[in-house]
């Protein structure tokens, strides 16, 4: 039996967003196997290229960037440095510290030549792939929906401030 008390006029929209997420999520996830990438990585990876040259980060602000903790952001940075995408130096070689510095948390990531290439290259074949799945919409359907999409995400990450929920990191 309906319920009218109940409020419905969020179904139509909540339940196509998590289809709509579910669907692009195992897509991207196919794709990225199918370019031979981690999407974790590529989030690394992406996150450094959209920094200025010469592509470096901090930890910390690699792991903000990427919207996971900074034990995360070590763990995706060893895969990375294994597989010669990226390289760690210390902090004070670029801030001219004191070599006498003991400070072992001040790291910088950087891309490698290798890793700029490959997230270049995978970057243009994943935005191809995605640019295809939303050709059945028009430039306004696009911009609308976007739009709305973000105002919603807009509001949503407000919430997280005033009413403390939480929301966990993503790689996209």
């Amino acid at each position: 039996m309906a319920r009218p008390d109940l409020p419905v006029r969020s179904i139509g929209v909540i339940t196509r967003i998590w289809r709509i997420a579910k669907l692009l999520s195992d897509d991207r996830r196919h794709t990225m196997n199918q370019l031979g990438m981690e999407p974790a990585i590529r989030d690394l990876l992406a996150n450094l290229r959209r920094s200025d040259p010469p592509y470096r980060l901090r930890v910390g602000e690699l792991a903000a960037r990427c919207h996971v903790s900074k034990s995360a952001i070590t763990q995706r940075v060893e895969r990375a440095v294994s597989a010669g995408l990226v390289r760690t130096t210390s902090a004070r070689v670029h801030l001219r510290e004191s070599p006498a510095s003991n400070d072992k948390r001040a790291v910088w990531i950087e891309l490698t030549p290798h890793g700029k290439e490959l997230v270049e290259t995978t970057v243009e074949a994943l935005l191809t792939h995605e640019d295809a799945l939303v050709a059945e919409l028009g430039h306004a359907e696009i911009a609308n929906l976007s739009d709305s999409l973000r105002q919603l995400l807009g509001h949503l990450e407000q919430r997280v401030h005033i009413d403390g929920i939480r929301f966990e990191g993503s790689d996209f």
